[in-house]
C-alpha cells in the first residue's frame, strides 16, 4: 500500500509578499513531501493547500497580507468569454494563415507567491531545440491578460469607440444664435443627417451584414433549392423545409465550444504547424495507473508546446482524481503576442473535458489561487463557472457569492451557515499516523516512546491543516 511521507516545518511568517510588497505580511504553513499519493495532494489542495516542487505549503487566511483563495473552474460548464475567444481565434488565424500581426497585450504579473524553494527563472538550453532560448516561467499561472475588453458590456474598447464615433456623427448641433421659440436650444438640438464619408453609419442605407451571414444564408438558399427538386410534388415538402429551417437556425443559434476553436481541421498549406507531447515529470506524486482513470494515469506531467519543431512553451500539470490541476507555465517571450498564457489554460480546460469522458470523477480544472485584494490577479476569475474553497469549512461556493464578501474585507467566511464546520477537523490527535525508526505508529504510541520536550503542538498545528483524513493516511515523519 501506497503511503505519503511527509515532514512538517511548521509556520513561516513575517516574510515579503509579492502582490502587496509588505516587506513581512506574509504567513504560510509548510511540510516536505519526501513522496505523496494523488489522493491525499486531492484531498488537500481541497483544503487549500499547494505544492511547488516537492514543498507543499498553505497560507494562514486570517494572518496573511493577502489571501490566497483556491479556486476551480467547472470544466464541463465552461463557456468562452469574448476575450478568450479572440486569443483562440488569433492562434488559429497564427497557424492557418501565418498571420503574425503582435498585437501588443500586456500581462498580468507572475504569480509571486512560490516558496523561496523555487526559482523563476531558467534559459532552456538541452534536447527540447530551444536555441538559447529564454522560456519565460508563469509560477502557477496563465496570466496574460486580453486588454481593451470592457467587462460590463462585453464589447471591446474599439468597438465601443467607434459606436461612439457613430453617435457623435449623427448629433449636428444647431448654430448658437439661430433660436427658434418654442424648440429645444439650437446648442443642445438634434439633427439627423447622412454621415460624411467615413464618419458613421448612413441611416438612409440597410443595415451593413456580416459577409458569415450572407454565406449562412446563401448556403440555405441552396439547400432548400435542392430540397424543392426532389420533393417537387409531394406532401412532405412543407414539412422538410421547416426541419432543415429549424436545424440551420439551432445551428446558427449554438455558441462554438472551446473545442470548436482548438480542434478546427487546419487546410493542407497550413504555413505553421503546432503539436503536443505529454511526459512524467519528477514530482512527490506517485504515479497510478487503476482501470477506471485516464489513459494517461495520474501523476505529475510536461506538456511540451511545438510549433514548427521548435519548443516555445512547456505547461506542469497534476492530473489527480477529481481535477487537473495548474502548476506552471514556462514560454518563450518571442511568442508572447500568442498570449500563451490564456490559450495553455483553455487547452487544459479542454484536455480536463477529454479526461473526463474516460474518468467520470475528473470534471474541474484548478488554477491555483485567487487572490482577489491584488487586483490585477483577479482574472482568474475570468475563466466561469468557477468556485472558491471557503478557508474555514473548506465547502466550494460560487465565485459570484464570494465577490461581494471579498469587497467589504479581503478575508471572508463564504460559507453562510453560521453553524457549519470543517467536517474533517482533528478529532483524535493520538490516531495521527507517524513513521519513527522507519516504523508506522498511531501518534499515541510514538508519544510515549519519545524522549525530549514534547512535540504535541507541532503535530496538533499539522494535523489540523490536513485534517483528520489525511493525518490518518499519511506518515508524519519524526527524527
Amino acid at each position: 500500500m501506497r503511503r505519503a511521507v511527509v515532514e512538517y516545518r511548521g509556520w513561516k511568517e513575517g516574510y515579503r509578499c509579492g502582490y502587496c510588497a509588505s516587506a513581512q505580511g506574509k504567513v504560510s504553513a509548510g511540510m516536505w513531501a519526501h513522496s505523496m499519493t494523488v489522493q491525499d495532494y486531492q484531498d488537500l489542495i481541497d483544503r487549500g493547500w499547494r505544492r511547488s516542487g516537492k514543498y507543499v505549503y498553505k497560507p494562514i487566511m486570517n494572518q496573511t497580507c493577502c489571501p490566497q483563495y483556491t479556486i476551480r473552474c467547472q470544466a464541463l460548464r465552461f463557456q468562452t468569454s469574448k476575450s478568450h475567444k479572440k486569443v483562440l481565434k488569433k492562434m488559429l488565424k497564427f497557424i492557418s494563415k501565418g498571420d503574425i500581426s503582435k498585437a501588443v497585450s500586456e500581462e498580468e504579473p507572475m504569480d509571486s507567491h512560490i516558496e523561496d524553494a523555487v526559482s523563476c527563472s531558467f534559459v532552456h538550453r538541452s534536447e527540447s531545440h530551444v536555441s538559447e532560448a529564454e522560456l519565460t516561467p508563469l509560477n502557477e499561472d496563465h496570466a496574460d491578460v486580453v486588454e481593451n475588453e470592457d467587462e460590463d458590456k462585453g464589447e471591446t474598447k474599439e468597438e465601443v469607440n467607434v459606436k461612439k464615433a457613430e453617435l457623435d456623427s449623427l448629433q449636428i448641433c444647431g448654430d448658437k444664435d439661430a433660436a427658434v421659440p418654442g424648440e429645444p436650444s439650437p446648442s443642445t438640438k438634434t439633427v439627423h443627417a447622412p454621415p460624411k464619408p467615413g464618419k458613421g453609419a448612413d441611416l438612409s442605407k440597410p443595415p451593413c451584414r456580416k459577409a458569415k451571414d450572407i454565406r449562412k444564408e446563401r448556403k440555405l438558399q441552396k439547400l432548400l433549392q435542392n430540397q424543392r427538386c426532389t420533393l417537387e410534388g409531394s406532401p412532405l415538402q412543407a414539412e422538410h423545409q421547416a426541419l432543415l429551417l429549424q436545424s440551420s437556425k439551432s445551428t446558427t443559434n449554438q455558441p462554438k465550444s472551446i473545442e470548436d476553436f482548438i480542434f478546427v481541421p487546419l487546410p493542407d498549406d497550413a504555413p505553421h504547424k503546432l503539436e503536443f507531447t505529454r511526459f512524467l515529470c519528477d514530482s512527490p506524486l506517485e504515479p497510478e495507473n487503476p482501470p477506471n482513470g485516464p489513459e494517461c494515469g495520474y501523476g505529475s506531467f510536461h506538456q511540451q508546446y511545438w510549433l514548427d519543431g521548435k519548443i516555445i512553451a512547456v505547461g506542469v500539470i497534476d492530473i489527480l482524481p477529481y481535477c487537473v490541476s495548474s502548476v506552471y507555465l514556462y514560454y518563450d517571450p518571442d511568442y508572447s503576442f500568442l498570449s500563451l498564457g490564456v490559450y495553455s489554460a483553455l487547452r487544459e480546460i479542454a484536455f480536463t473535458r477529454q479526461l473526463h469522458e474516460k474518468a467520470p470523477d475528473l470534471c474541474f480544472y484548478y488554477m491555483g489561487f485567487y487572490i482577489h485584494s491584488c487586483p490585477k490577479m483577479r482574472y482568474k476569475g475570468q475563466y466561469r463557472p468557477s468556485d472558491l474553497l471557503c478557508p474555514e469549512t473548506y465547502v466550494w461556493t460560487p465565485i459570484e457569492q464570494c465577490l461581494p464578501l471579498l469587497e467589504l474585507s479581503k478575508y471572508s467566511r463564504f460559507n453562510q451557515d453560521a453553524k457549519a464546520v470543517d467536517e474533517d477537523h482533528i478529532k483524535e490527535l493520538g490516531r495521527v499516523r507517524v513513521l519513527h525508526k522507519r516504523t508506522i505508529m498511531p501518534y499515541s504510541v510514538y508519544k510515549k516512546r519519545r524522549k525530549g520536550p514534547s512535540d504535541e503542538a507541532s503535530v496538533q498545528q499539522y494535523a489540523s491543516l490536513v485534517g483528520q483524513t489525511c493525518s490518518e493516511r499519511m506518515l508524519l515523519f519524526r527524527s
